[in-house]
């Protein structure tokens, strides 16, 4: 497929928009806690959308900054708050979460299927009631975590999410999975 001349622009306009940039925004903001939108990002680097996306996903995929969908189609960016000492940090707190869960693989593969269990964790905390067809579509679009299809991903993770505190996974024929907290 031809790319237009638009494709040109927001290629060239990428290049032109350091991650770097788009990092100090989040570094200069006078509410550090407050999480920022790609909108944020465009009006303060001056770039278009996708841009700021592919910026803000850079800065996730290099554990900068973590993301978050607060919506069906939007997404907010903030920078992690790191533990205090003597406090046990959110990194910890997942490992401990995972630390007796049995998942398929090994190394990195295994690492990224735990991660995927602590984002379907996360959705249900967040949406305490989920049917199997939220977590695929709004959990394993964002963390695979090296399965090829969906059904494979659920297949091997909802036994673990079953397993893990305060969630109530549904009954025999039920489909409504539920977080009563903990």
């Amino acid at each position: 497929m031809a790319r237009g001349p638009e494709s040109n622009v927001e290629s060239t306009q990428e290049s032109r928009v350091p991650v770097r940039d788009v990092h100090e925004v989040f570094r200069q903001r006078e509410d550090r806690a407050r999480p920022l939108t790609a909108s944020d990002i465009m009006e303060a680097v001056g770039c278009s959308r996708r841009t700021a996306h592919n910026k803000l996903n850079e800065l996730v995929d290099r554990d900068v900054l973590r993301t978050r969908k607060v919506g069906s189609r939007s997404r907010v960016w903030w920078v992690p708050i790191e533990a205090e000492d003597g406090e046990p940090g959110v990194e910890s707190e997942r490992t401990d979460l995972v630390e007796d869960v049995d998942l398929p693989g090994t190394g990195k593969t295994l690492k990224s299927r735990e991660a995927a269990l602590v984002a379907a964790y996360e959705y249900l905390q967040e949406y305490p009631e989920a049917k199997k067809s939220d977590f695929l579509q709004d959990v394993y679009s964002e963390h695979p975590a090296g399965f090829e299809t969906a059904e494979g991903w659920w297949n091997a993770l909802q036994p673990a999410l079953a397993d893990l505190p305060g969630v109530d996974p549904p009954e025999e024929r039920g489909h409504i999975w539920h977080f009563l907290g903990g």
